[in-house]
């Protein structure tokens, strides 16, 4: 048996810290536009996917959220000057982008074991423009292989760097966080390059789910998402993005 998922004490006071002080910035620089937190399950067995576009998602939903989320980022984000302070008060779970680790899945079971939610970014990484990129399959690996776990998709507006940038200029520009209407996936069958075509396939529809709550300029690679949500098959320019 797994040991449980324990969050030291020092952590937990400044993940609390650290949404009261974020709350207080985001409301100082900008518009603050929260919908359908109505939607959120009230239970833990869930996977908060949001779009990356820059280093504003995390931080915004994380401190508006009703709950502690636990956050699976980049290892990278931890060595770097100015984020690893927050990212090593807030914790989470680090994981290699180009590598597999098994470890880190181990991490992320004991989260739901311990009856906390995941926040994760299925584009891998940040966009840096709003359009979505092409999702990776890491997001349906993790739901295949932990099992009964529901989706709830997070779209966030206004979260370019230039929101900072009007912020910092008096302009208070405006930036929403819309929750959809949680979802489950199909469940997987077959093995070997089948189960993986249908964890990629299960990753686009939550990318469709995503792009659905999201303005026309922020669908980026799934403004054709109603098709996938149809349960259609739909081309992609190129493969997702390593």
């Amino acid at each position: 048996m797994q040991e449980p998922y324990k969050i030291p004490l020092k952590t937990r006071i400044s993940r609390r810290i650290l949404r009261i002080f974020f709350k207080i910035v985001f409301h100082l620089l900008g518009k603050v536009e929260l919908s359908g937190l109505e939607n959120i399950p009230d239970h833990n067995r869930y996977v908060v996917a949001f779009n990356h576009v820059s280093l504003i998602e995390v931080p915004f939903i994380a401190a508006f959220w009703p709950t502690l989320l636990e956050i699976i980022g980049a290892a990278a984000v931890w060595e770097r000057s100015g984020q690893a302070i927050v990212a090593r008060m807030w914790s989470g779970i680090q994981v290699n982008r180009n590598e597999f680790d098994r470890e880190v899945f181990k991490q992320v079971e004991r989260v739901f074991q311990s009856g906390r939610p995941l926040m994760i970014s299925p584009e891998g990484g940040r966009s840096h423009t709003p359009g979505l990129r092409r999702g990776k399959p890491g997001v349906a690996y993790i739901i295949d292989k932990i099992g009964d776990l529901v989706v709830v998709p997070v779209g966030v507006v206004g979260n370019t760097m230039d929101f900072l940038t009007q912020g910092l200029r008096l302009k208070r520009p405006p930036i929403k966080m819309i929750v959809g209407k949680p979802f489950t996936v199909p469940p997987l069958t077959g093995r070997g390059e089948q189960r993986r075509s249908m964890r990629q396939r299960n990753t686009d529809l939550i990318m469709a789910h995503l792009a659905a709550l999201l303005p026309e300029s922020y669908q980026g690679v799934y403004c054709n998402y109603q098709s996938i949500l149809a349960g259609e098959e739909v081309a992609f320019d190129s493969p997702p993005a390593n």
